[in-house]
């Protein structure tokens, strides 16, 4: 298959009926596409992350990225929406999950589906994502160095989850993964958790210090593998 894929920016009836905007990359060519739902991280939707949502369309995955700091600077660069976000207190989790399930709507309706829908997110993105798959339908989730995720949702935990986490983080901490993985595993959950030496927190942010390029090379590895086989089934 091609990997030529297409992207752009688009609008989706978000929580409460808001028109939000969101980016959207999908392959040019098949059917049958497994789809996606990026949730960025506290910077923001943002130049880095518009680049992770296009290597999922080069991958052959329908990847749609909902903007979560929009109602609060709508237009604004996304440094000037994060902060506006964190002055106002955080996305709420109602509302993020409400945009979040816009999106996963919005991806399964399109013809080219094959109704297969991940959620990834990524440092705040990561704690969105264990919460959306204890609380939304998805078919498999990847917490990417998630801080502050609510454990007390292990039980709820409704798919198959890839956690991926640097040993020098603090937020989340060794000992809170740990935490999560005992909860996990005390709940007969499907998960599998993979945490590198000499990475700290946002590791696969190949524009900040913290990069780490094995770490990430493994991280990207390892979505792949997990993705293809519950979202692709191969």
């Amino acid at each position: 298959m091609s990997d030529a894929m297409v992207a752009e920016t688009v609008s989706i009836t978000g929580h409460d009926g808001v028109e939000i905007e969101a980016y959207f990359a999908r392959p040019l060519e098949g059917s049958d596409q497994p789809s996606v739902v990026v949730i960025h991280h506290m910077p923001g939707y943002d130049r880095a992350s518009k680049e992770i949502v296009r290597t999922f369309g080069v991958y052959g995955y329908a990847a749609l990225m909902p903007n979560l700091h929009h109602r609060y600077a709508p237009g604004a660069k996304a440094s000037d929406a994060a902060a506006a976000a964190r002055e106002a207190g955080g996305v709420p989790d109602d509302q993020c999950r409400g945009d979040v399930s816009a999106a996963m709507t919005t991806l399964r309706g399109r013809p080219e589906a094959n109704g297969k829908v991940g959620v990834i997110g990524y440092c705040s993105g990561g704690r969105q994502a264990f919460m959306i798959a204890c609380t939304l339908d998805v078919d498999a989730a990847v917490d990417c160095y998630g801080g502050r995720a609510d454990v007390s949702l292990a039980p709820d935990l409704r798919c198959p989850l890839l956690g991926l986490f640097g040993k020098e983080d603090q937020n989340p901490s060794p000992d809170d993964v740990a935490a999560m993985t005992k909860s996990l595993q005390d709940n007969g959950k499907d998960f599998d958790f993979h945490s590198y030496d000499d990475a700290g927190h946002a590791f696969f942010s190949v524009d900040r210090p913290m990069y780490r390029v094995d770490a990430a090379k493994d991280g990207w590895k390892q979505v792949w593998k997990f993705f293809d086989a519950h979202l692709k089934g191969t």
